[in-house]
Formats: structure tokens, C-alpha cells, sequence
């Protein structure tokens, strides 16, 4: 799944992230003071409490950012899979110095994409039973993007656009400076020969059905009540994709899903999740190879 969904140039962003990850931390004088590049660690990541474990993949790409070769990894999970408490998820083994300085970067991303994935499953188990399908938003910690929708992905939740080029979208301050939603479609079709994908955002019934008559791939209900976007999606004929979206949250999203949208999308599944509690533990190894 992970090399599946990093093609070459979301893989170049996680590099450059990884990078300024290593970066911030600057050098570990500590850990090269008190230990020659010659003596091994091992390490041990475990988690601290129920959990999805995302993100194992990147603690190779991180030991490879950082010129190390002389390390082995063991995962003893997949990526995406349910781990208790106490489980291990990892060995790791390598240089003193370099996996005392990875060990922070390790694990906030593994805390940080495990926890997305977790608040992911908990929006898509609350829908069971529906066919709607929860989208995250670009409402994503700045450079993490590709990262947290992958995490979305892993916790059964779809993605929606990862970034402005993947699908035209008409919000409410593009329509405001258009003056008009057929006047904002009719520009974006003198501007591409061949248009790409169009979701229109509606704010209230007479929005949806001038958005209808346009006839884009998708409508989405914007913060509407829910008794006013069950009038709208009676607007929405089947061929067209519907979406709800705006201030969804774990308590209101079975009963908007029970109006029978194609999607529902949440922010909070990325902006306001919490990290997942993993730690990890390290010894020294037995003489000064790797064991």
C-alpha cells in the first residue's frame, strides 16, 4: 500500500519532509559525545495502548536520509494493521548516535499518522452499515499532506483531492468574486479545453439547483442543516456525486449519513486527531556488531 500510493514525486515530498524533520533536531552533541558511531543500539517500538500502527514504512526512509547503511530493521506488523497494548512493532538496529537522534523523528510521524488513522476508522465505523463513503479534506498539517491522507486511507476512510490540480472546485469565495455559479463555470470552461473534474459548493437550494442544471461531477452541501440538505440531495439527480461537509464531527456524522449522500467529508479526522501513544525502547547490543 505505502509504495502503491508514494508514486515518485509524493515520495520526493515525504523525502524533503523527512529532511526538515532531521533538520529542526540539528546535531545529536550529546549522543556523539558519549558514543562512537561503532557501538550498536537496539531498539524496540511498542505500543502503549490499542492502536492501528502507520507509518513503519518511513523508518527506513528516515535511516536512509541519514546516510546510514549499517542498520536492520525487523517489522513485526504490517502497516495498517490493529496492535494491543505491550505489542511490539519493530526491531531496529543500528549505530548509537544515529538512532538516538532518529528516535523522536521516528516516532512522531508513527504517533502522528497512527492517530489519523485511528480517528479515521472511528468516522467510517460510525457510518456502517450506509454506503457512504468518508473523505478527508485539505485541512492538513502543512507538508504532511500526502502522509496524513495515506493514514487515511489506512484507517478506511477515501481521499478527497490531494491538492488544487487534481479537480476544480467552485467555493464560496470563487462564486462571491464570479458573481454567479454559471458565471464561474462558464469561465473555467473558456479557460481549459479539456476541464477537469468540477465539484461546485451550495449554500442553499436555489445554489443547488443552478448547480444541477451545470451539471459538474459533484455538489457539495456546505454547512447545511440537516433538514435542509436532506431537501437538497432530493435535488441532486444519481448521476451526479453528492457530498456533506462542514463541521461534521463524530456525533453528527451517522445522522447525515442516513440522508444517503455519496460522501461525507471531515476535517477532523486530519486537523484535530489525536496521536496514538507508541514509544521506543533501546539497548545496547551485545559487544559492538550488530547481533
Amino acid at each position: 500500500m505505502f509504495a502503491d500510493f508514494f508514486r515518485p514525486d509524493r515520495l520526493a515530498l515525504v523525502h524533503r519532509l523527512v529532511d526538515l524533520a532531521l533538520d529542526e533536531d540539528g546535531r545529536d552533541l550529546t549522543s556523539e559525545a558519549l558514543f562512537e558511531r561503532t557501538s550498536i543500539l537496539h531498539a524496540s517500538i511498542v505500543a502503549k495502548e490499542d492502536s492501528l500502527v502507520v507509518g513503519l514504512p518511513l523508518i527506513a526512509i528516515i535511516l536512509e536520509r541519514m546516510h546510514c547503511s549499517e542498520h536492520r530493521i525487523t517489522l513485526l506488523a504490517a502497516d495498517g494493521q490493529d496492535v494491543v497494548r505491550g505489542q511490539e512493532v519493530a526491531r531496529i538496529s543500528g549505530p548509537a548516535p544515529v538512532l538516538l537522534k532518529a528516535e523522536r523523528v521516528v516516532m512522531n510521524f508513527i504517533c502522528r499518522l497512527s492517530g489519523v488513522s485511528n480517528a479515521t476508522r472511528r468516522f467510517v465505523q460510525a457510518v456502517q452499515g450506509t454506503s457512504v463513503r468518508v473523505l478527508d479534506t485539505r485541512k492538513t498539517t502543512p507538508g504532511h499532506r500526502y502522509l496524513e491522507k495515506y493514514a487515511v486511507r489506512m484507517g478506511g476512510g477515501h481521499n478527497h483531492r490531494a491538492n488544487l490540480e487534481e479537480m476544480l472546485m467552485l467555493k464560496d469565495n470563487h462564486i462571491d468574486q464570479a458573481g454567479s455559479i454559471t458565471a464561474a463555470v462558464q469561465r473555467l470552461g473558456q479557460a481549459y479545453a479539456v476541464c477537469p473534474p468540477l465539484e461546485i459548493e451550495c449554500r442553499t437550494l436555489d445554489h443547488v439547483r443552478e448547480a444541477v442544471g451545470l451539471n459538474p461531477q459533484r455538489i457539495m452541501l456546505d454547512n447545511m442543516p440537516p433538514q435542509l440538505a436532506a431537501e437538497a440531495l432530493r435535488l441532486i439527480p444519481g448521476h451526479i456525486e453528492s457530498e456533506i461537509s462542514g463541521n461534521v464531527t463524530l456525533a453528527t456524522i451517522r445522522g447525515l449519513a442516513e440522508l444517503r449522500p455519496t460522501f461525507i467529508s471531515s476535517g477532523a479526522i486530519t486537523h484535530s486527531a489525536i496521536v496514538a501513544d507508541f514509544s521506543m525502547r533501546l539497548a545496547p547490543a551485545q559487544g559492538r556488531e550488530h547481533a
